[in-house]
């Protein structure tokens, strides 16, 4: 593994070389996803969440007026396979369908590929800088991205705030460093103040220009943001920093470039964060609430009707993963960030 030139790296620093480096970085060199990978995401489990998330995307198209062109843009699409699902789904629809740009946002050349193995079909185009976007109005649809974009760590001291580092000297002995910095500075960029009743500070710089350049897209041009990760909404954040690999938790330190790092998002820091944004706002909730809201059980019974007992306990047992309170149905929280004068609740009612 070629090392970055210099060994003491910022956290964020060293989780974008462990996931992104061209050669050696985890997601550029390898599927991650299903059994043969590090981890299941809600798409592979059943495609009725897929399915879900289309037809949510056809209510919020409506909301906005049924604009003639718009783009579906995913961010991090992984296999491919939630747009896969989400395409043939809009077929059914062809409205929608027609006024459909698909666009993915991809970093990682070799799941591009892979995308483009999954999609066959010449609706989708991928980009590269968001900030290139058109001025259509654009849906965008964010599963499990925001956890895989790298974050700083803060720590509280007696006599003032640290930042985590890696020292990368010996690889094989990698240990964490910490430096002395100005929380001040960090928040002046930010622009709200992060460190308020806080121990410990997880953020991601890259995560607020994304959430920057959507919002702006969304105040300019319409649209909407549906954000699927796990992570808190409590306004005191926690060290959250994990690897895995094989299904597995690991060290962070240990396997690097072969383990997934990720941590849980902080949503509150995303209020504070879109609060800035005049014409914008945001509402919550969890996995559960938001597909037991669109329907997800109803669709199952219906599907389920005229198929062997065996697979439709596979079936419900799939939801049940997606739903149930001790699996994914609380860990996992959704947020819509759209329009303040766009009333459109749908998923997100009690």
């Amino acid at each position: 593994m070629k090392i970055p030139k210099t060994s003491n790296l910022p956290l964020d620093q060293f989780i974008n070389f462990a996931l992104y480096d061209k050669n050696s970085g985890y997601y550029m060199k390898k599927n991650p996803f299903g059994k043969n990978g590090d981890f299941i995401t809600a798409p592979n489990i059943t495609r009725l969440f897929s399915e879900i998330i289309a037809v949510w995307t056809i209510t919020f198209w409506k909301s906005i007026g049924s604009p003639k062109q718009f783009n579906l843009l995913e961010l991090g699409s992984g296999n491919g396979e939630m747009m896969k699902v989400i395409e043939e789904t809009l077929m059914n629809f062809p409205e929608c369908y027609n006024a459909c740009n698909f666009i993915i946002h991809e970093k990682s050349e070799f799941l591009i590929n892979e995308q483009k193995k999954n999609l066959n079909s010449k609706k989708f185009s991928w980009l590269v800088n968001l900030a290139k976007l058109d001025t259509k109005p654009t849906i965008f649809l964010a599963n499990e991205f925001f956890d895989a974009i790298p974050i700083k760590q803060f720590f509280k001291k007696k006599n003032g705030w640290i930042e985590r580092f890696v020292d990368l000297n010996n690889p094989k002995k990698a240990e964490f460093k910490e430096e002395k910095i100005d929380i001040r500075k960090i928040e002046k960029n930010l622009n709200f103040e992060i460190s308020k009743n806080q121990n410990i500070i997880e953020y991601s710089p890259d995560t607020f220009k994304y959430l920057k350049i959507i919002c702006d897209s969304i105040q300019k041009n319409d649209g909407g943001i549906l954000i699927i990760d796990y992570g808190y909404a409590d306004s005191k954040m926690y060290e959250t920093l994990q690897a895995i690999n094989k299904h597995k938790y690991s060290n962070i330190l240990e396997n690097i470039g072969d383990s997934d790092i990720t941590y849980n998002i902080n949503f509150h820091s995303f209020e504070k964060f879109i609060s800035q944004f005049e014409e914008v706002d945001s509402i919550f909730t969890n996995q559960k609430k938001f597909l037991t809201n669109m329907g997800i059980i109803q669709r199952a019974e219906i599907i389920s009707k005229n198929i062997a007992f065996s697979r439709k306990s596979d079936l419900f047992y799939r939801v049940r993963r997606l739903i149930d309170d001790k699996q994914m149905g609380e860990l996992f929280k959704v947020m819509l960030i759209k329009q303040k004068k766009n009333n459109f609740r749908t998923g997100f009612s009690n």
